[in-house]
């Protein structure tokens, strides 16, 4: 499996070749496909368990005890630390399953949804816990596009840490210094307006 992981994210699926994983893993060929099938059967079961441990690694940190910014601030270490054990196993997730359908799309969604999940909790707890009735009601509607909205960043943020050697908690406190200062605000009930809704300042001419 690690001998498939490392050669599907060098050289894609089509391209990997069941020869050259056999040679890497030190089995013959047909002993590769007695054990794990087609080529197809070995990178989804790759894809299954890179999911797994990825998800394992976020949600095994799960910790009720913990602030919400700190229950955060731990998921996001967990992740960015598999994402850096792991880096081959995050170009097969995120850049070569997703590129060829189904049925190997559906489990990175699946994993996506899992993680999204988990930070709409978060969310949900911090607006219980520290926004008031009015923007309580106004963030409750907004949670599952904030969740998507930080998921995606943390995924453009882990691609780019595939490649530029950062330490994990540097990468994780850079996404927390992103994305929770805003959603602190907002769990504040504090929002930007648009040019168009804005107050005018007393005193204070409008640009033209």
């Amino acid at each position: 499996m690690d001998a498939a992981v490392a050669e599907f994210a060098r050289r894609g699926y089509h391209a990997a070749s069941m020869d050259e994983i056999a040679e890497r893993a030190g089995i013959s060929k047909p002993m590769l496909y007695l054990y794990l099938g087609s080529k197809e059967d070995l990178f989804l079961a790759c894809i299954r368990r890179e999911a797994d441990r990825v998800r394992t690694a976020v949600t095994s940190v799960l910790d009720d005890g913990l602030a919400p910014d700190d229950q955060l601030w731990t998921g996001l270490r967990a992740f960015f630390t598999v994402v850096a054990e792991h880096r081959d196993a995050w170009l097969v997730l995120h850049q070569q399953a997703p590129a060829h359908g189904d049925p190997f799309a559906t489990e990175v969604a699946a994993l996506r949804t899992s993680i999204v999940d988990f930070v709409a909790v978060l969310i949900r707890r911090s607006v219980a816990e520290r926004a008031g009735a009015r923007s309580r009601r106004r963030t409750v509607d907004d949670t599952a596009a904030l969740a998507h909205a930080l998921v995606g960043s943390c995924e453009a943020l882990a691609d780019w840490s595939v490649t530029a050697d950062e330490d994990p908690d540097t990468t994780a406190a850079r996404l927390m210094n992103f994305a929770w200062l805003g959603l602190d605000n907002l769990l504040r009930g504090e929002r930007w307006a648009t040019p168009r809704t804005r107050r005018r300042v007393p005193g204070r001419r409008s640009a033209r």
